[in-house]
């Protein structure tokens, strides 16, 4: 498990309580040397960047330092004078979070100071991040650079208020130096502080911008973020230093990220006899401006006409109040209209906020290592599939699939590899490594980034992913997630063959002497079973050997199509594949009809028409065939 209750591990072997016990032992204040209080720890190489700087702790700088002054809020974080707005944003919109940012900083009160116990201050405090699939505990001291007795990086509204600051020099000796900090991504952030996964959504594109049909779904992809606990910030980028914080006529701010703190459907008064059942909902989201200024002064902003359209009992049910406190709610059209990106980390772990489900996990640590595991992209078909493979199947009708990429960084300043992945659709019972390239029915974009994301919807079915560096011949690890609504079957396919069949506990197994890929087409001509329009709702069981396997229902048809595909091992060539044909129903299924196919000679996707029979030789002969296609091998590593 490595959700936020999994046990840390000590970030470069520090741990916090053996070295409180040793300052407390030794009566000296800690002093962090794998994070000195100098140049070193500010700007590469030791740079003297900023003029004057002085290292103090916080009694030295306020008279009675707290870690949080009534708890943490998003306005506790103001920006100093690194270009780390998306840090600042990241921990603004985790401010708002009781449940995550008390994981993040750990026993907080315990941690906090204590003017009644000062000797259980000892200068030393720890801070829990999310990185590469687990958690670690970073431990620092708390001098902090200063200059003319002013912090000159992240500060609180609150002059004697730390954590933020604190939480900043944490996060910095996790990169190496403060200066490694400027110029970073809000869903990296995000992902550090919540082990989540992110992914940046662009509304400036005509996916979006202009066309009501997706932007309805996207309004709905949103709803069930927010309501799963999901962090999310907008933001409109500065594509200049000289536009940072610049004001636009909307109120709206360049380069601040913005807070999602609500998505909600609000109803208009209603007009006439009936109110209530006359009322038309309109699809709003509300936003906070971690800066606590600069609000949206267009249509629904705070005291505008539009309010006069929803009932006073609406605005009370969603907290409506008019203050300039940098919250404020839009209408979704002007949202997408006037914001450039969304960030959404989505929280999979179900035990942060709640003990409901929320998401299946299927996640390999793995490496691309030349020359049989770094195959590179699709754009090299030789050696594509020699990439690390990961199975997994959609067991619902159709399933929102997300998956995530993650390239370990170990060195902040070394470039990034251009990394992705394909997703193939497979055999129902594919359970070894693909050697034959298979239909790809998605491509994640490749980019130089620490994560590759991707949130489809895919059908019932069979998946592999083959996480990929762009070019072949890259070494480097990798975190590869899955995630689907219900149990996916994940298997790490490691194997290139299956191995020896048969047998009891290993004895008297068989090794296989063929491999056999059946492609069910389609069935023609069943017989009409129920009494709806369509007839029947048909599904195939197939037998090989002693393994059996289960096609998908179709539904109201008497002339299904699958084509969907199996692909089994034989250890004995003249053992046939048997296929009966079923009808799905509520009480009991019934019996529409059987075939085999013996499969004994090589072919490749060689057409059938099989004709269906009955269980016994003196039974009706039942209508219908069955089309399929079949692919048969000796070389059973070629599949």
């Amino acid at each position: 498990m490595t959700g936020l209750f999994h046990q840390p591990e000590p970030y470069s072997g520090q741990k916090y309580s053996d070295l409180k016990d040793e300052c407390k032992s030794s009566g000296q204040l800690f002093k962090d040397p794998l994070f000195p209080a100098n140049y070193s720890s500010l700007f590469r190489g030791g740079a003297q960047k900023i003029a004057n700087v002085v290292w103090k702790r916080p009694g030295e700088i306020s008279e009675d330092p707290k870690l949080f002054v009534e708890g943490a809020s998003s306005g506790d974080v103001h920006q100093g004078q690194l270009g780390n707005c998306w840090f600042v944003a990241a921990t603004s919109c985790l401010a708002i979070h009781k449940a995550l940012w008390k994981k993040i900083i750990p026993d907080p009160v315990g941690q906090e100071w204590n003017p009644e116990k000062p000797d259980e201050y000892q200068g030393i405090f720890h801070f829990r991040f999310w990185r590469h699939g687990g958690w670690i505990d970073v431990v620092i001291d708390d001098l902090l650079p200063t200059v003319h007795g002013k912090l000159i990086f992240i500060s609180s509204q609150s002059n004697n208020e730390y954590w933020s600051a604190l939480l900043e020099k944490a996060y910095a000796k996790l990169f190496g130096t403060y200066e490694a900090l400027d110029g970073g991504g809000l869903e990296e952030a995000l992902v550090d502080f919540t082990g989540g996964v992110a992914e940046t959504i662009e509304l400036q594109t005509e996916e979006y911008k202009n066309n009501e049909e997706n932007r309805e779904k996207l309004y709905a992809i949103l709803k069930k973020a927010i309501d799963g606990n999901s962090l999310m910030a907008a933001a409109i980028p500065a594509e200049s230093s000289a536009e940072m914080e610049a004001k636009t006529e909307t109120g709206l701010v360049k380069g601040h990220a913005y807070g999602i703190t609500e998505v909600r459907r609000i109803a208009l008064q209603g007009t006439g006899l009936f109110n209530t059942f006359n009322q038309e909902k309109i699809n709003m989201i509300r936003c906070r401006n971690p800066w606590g200024k600069h609000e949206w002064n267009g249509k629904f902003s705070d005291g505008s006409p539009e309010w006069s359209k929803i009932s006073e009992s609406e605005r009370k049910k969603i907290g409506l109040v008019f203050e300039d406190d940098g919250e404020f709610w839009m209408h979704f059209d002007d949202f997408c209209h006037y914001f450039v990106n969304i960030s959404v980390c989505r929280v999979v772990n179900k035990t942060i906020f709640s003990t409901s489900k929320t998401w299946e996990e299927a996640k390999i640590h793995s490496a691309w290592v030349p020359p049989m595991l770094a195959g590179g992209c699709a754009n090299f078909p030789d050696s594509f599939l020699k990439n690390p493979q990961l199975a997994f199947s959609v067991t619902k009708k159709e399933d929102d699939v997300l998956i995530s990429l993650e390239q370990k960084i170990t060195d902040r300043e070394k470039p990034k590899e251009t990394i992705g992945f394909h997703v193939l659709k497979v055999e129902e019972n594919r359970q070894t490594r693909m050697h034959e390239r298979q239909q790809i029915i998605k491509s994640s974009k490749f980019k130089n980034s620490r994560s590759i994301f991707s949130r489809d919807t895919l059908k019932k079915g069979r998946y592999v992913v083959l996480p990929c560096t762009f070019e072949p011949g890259k070494q480097l690890e990798f975190l590869l997630r899955v995630y689907t609504d219900e149990d996916m079957k994940e298997k790490h396919l490691t194997s290139d063959s299956p191995g020896k069949l048969g047998g009891f506990c290993g004895l008297c197994a068989s090794s296989p002497v063929l491999g056999v890929r059946i492609r069910f087409v389609r069935a023609t001509g069943l017989e009409k079973q129920d009494r709806d329009a369509g007839g029947a709702d048909p599904y195939i069981i197939v037998k090989c050997e002693k393994e059996t396997v289960r096609i998908p229902t179709v539904e109201n048809t008497l002339n299904p199509e699958w084509e969907r595909s199996v692909l089994f091992f034989k250890s004995k060539v003249e053992s046939p594949v048997e296929i009966e044909i079923w009808n799905k129903n509520p009480i009991r299924d019934q019996f529409m009809g059987l075939t085999s196919v013996l499969a004994s000679e090589e072919c490749d996707a060689k057409p059938y028409q099989l004709p269906l029979r009955a269980r016994k030789p003196d039974s009706p002969t039942p209508p219908g065939n069955l089309v399929i296609t079949l692919t048969v091998r000796r070389d059973i590593d070629s599949f």
